[in-house]
């Protein structure tokens, strides 16, 4: 996903039942939604390896521990046992390039980060078009086009290649106690010369006169906004939003390069004009904001949020679930699409999908095939989200029409993440969403941004200098490949 350490520790979820009851009757999406879904379900197709085990290698997050929880129904439906390992990215990526290094197949189906598994190891997954085109096997319930377009590119594709189908899809958005904006709306208002509720149509400008506001008068809170700052990716991360919203971008073609993947993404552009502006409002922006920003990534973010400590701030959507719950934010927290920049509003997504590894047996990549299609149906995906404690939030546009899932949309509600829906569907719309590099070598060039920023921060260098530094340091790594997609 986005190197987060464990959002997901979260989730039990109540009973499996049955599997044509559980996650493929009339009880997840609507009978004659899910007719084709539970023939399918009921026929030899699902079957054919029962009695196998395959192994199924994650981050630890919040779909995966759901899943883990309540793997009967998958087992009731293919007779597949599936052993299930949850680890900290980095610990992820290493163990699945040791595995397609070796040729071992040891993992059949592996949660492929982007950028930190999927392009650097993309030789090592199957194009799902193998599985798609065999019909022998089950097909994906209500087609690719029931995935959110931008997701199942930015999370699937690689240079022409479908490798993964999308499971989860945490995005940055603006998240804001509710409560203080309420309180202090006309004063507000009234000292700053504009309408603070917050929304795409406040500008980041605008954000930093909110933020600084909420520092010189409210009792409430320290400080006004708080950012994922620290010296690691979680401050490219935050930087990022800044960056695309002020028209700038890492690479020429970023947008095809984020969306679709490039082996060779061209000269860096972060020594344009748009992104030297960027850099020197983030440096205004983070001079202002909570002293342990620069110390925080996005775990650390969330819970001073969450403690009360700040107003507002740029956090990954998904976190949601851990603020609303009595005694803590429940009540007290909205959501919104990041401020607009001189160019856009962009909303950094952070999603990941599931593939298939090319170095497992036939058998085992076919098994794989079912636990993928299991696991991003709309029904599993339901399960996910009704959860007692919050999980994921859905790849599925079909799962946001469902009557039981817009209910709860607005408080009260049973499935605290999707209170962000309003806001995360609008961030993930092309003109909004926000998508970074794609490329086999953006864990380098990540590194020498996040170094080049945190030394802008600390007032080592000026933003002109960090951003000729780091064009300088991402074209050696990249090699200045001279083409884009």
């Amino acid at each position: 996903m986005f190197g987060k350490l464990s959002r997901g520790d979260f989730l039990k979820l109540a009973g499996a039942g049955a599997a044509g009851a559980v996650l493929f009757g009339a009880a997840g999406c609507g009978s004659s939604a899910n007719s084709g879904v539970a023939k399918a379900a009921g026929s030899s197709k699902w079957k054919q390896f029962s009695g196998m085990t395959i192994n199924f290698i994650s981050e630890n997050t919040s779909p995966t521990s759901a899943i883990a929880a309540n793997l009967k129904p998958f087992k009731d439906l293919t007779g597949i046992d599936v052993r299930i390992s949850q680890l900290e990215l980095t610990a992820v990526q290493q163990k699945v390039a040791l595995d397609f290094g070796s040729r071992t197949g040891q993992y059949p189906v592996v949660y492929a980060d982007p950028y930190n598994i999927m392009a650097p190891l993309h030789n090592g997954l199957v194009d799902l078009t193998k599985f798609m085109n065999d019909d022998s096997l089950p097909s994906v319930p209500k087609g690719l086009e029931d995935f959110i377009s931008t997701q199942l590119d930015a999370a699937g594709r690689f240079n022409g290649a479908l490798l993964t189908l999308p499971y989860d899809c945490p995005t940055i958005i603006w998240c804001y106690r509710s409560d203080l904006f309420k309180k202090y709306h006309d004063r507000m208002k009234r000292d700053l010369g504009f309408d603070p509720t917050p929304s795409e149509k406040v500008t980041w400008e605008q954000y930093y006169k909110m933020a600084r506001w909420f520092n010189e008068n409210a009792t409430e809170v320290a400080y006004g906004t708080g950012h994922q700052a620290k010296q690691f990716t979680s401050l490219t991360d935050d930087f990022a939003n800044v960056l695309w919203a002020y028209g700038g971008d890492f690479f020429e073609n970023g947008y095809k390069v984020g969306r679709f993947g490039a082996t060779n993404p061209g000269p860096c552009t972060l020594d344009r004009p748009e992104a030297i502006r960027a850099a020197a409002f983030y440096k205004k922006l983070i001079d202002i904001a909570h002293p342990g920003s620069t110390s925080w990534d996005w775990n650390d973010l969330s819970e001073a949020f969450g403690a009360g400590e700040i107003a507002m701030c740029p956090c990954w959507h998904e976190d949601a679930a851990a603020w609303w719950v009595p005694g803590g934010l429940e009540g007290k927290v909205w959501f919104s699409v990041l401020p607009t920049g001189p160019a856009r509003s962009a909303n950094h997504y952070g999603g990941t999908g599931v593939g298939v590894n090319r170095w497992a047996t036939e058998e085992e990549q076919k098994a794989a095939w079912l636990f993928v299609v299991w696991s991003t149906s709309p029904q599993a995906q339901l399960m996910d989200l009704k959860s007692s404690v919050g999980g994921g939030t859905p790849t599925r546009k079909s799962v946001y029409q469902l009557p039981q899932v817009k209910k709860n949309e607005t408080p009260p509600t049973k499935m605290p993440n999707i209170l962000t829906a309003h806001a995360a569907l609008k961030a993930w719309e092309p003109q909004n969403i926000g998508l970074r590099p794609k490329t086999p070598s953006w864990n380098q060039c990540d590194a020498v941004i996040y170094t080049n920023l945190s030394q802008m921060l600390a007032g080592g260098k000026s933003p002109e200098e960090a951003m000729h530094d780091a064009k300088r340091g991402v074209d050696q790594t990249t090699k200045g490949a001279p083409s884009a997609v």
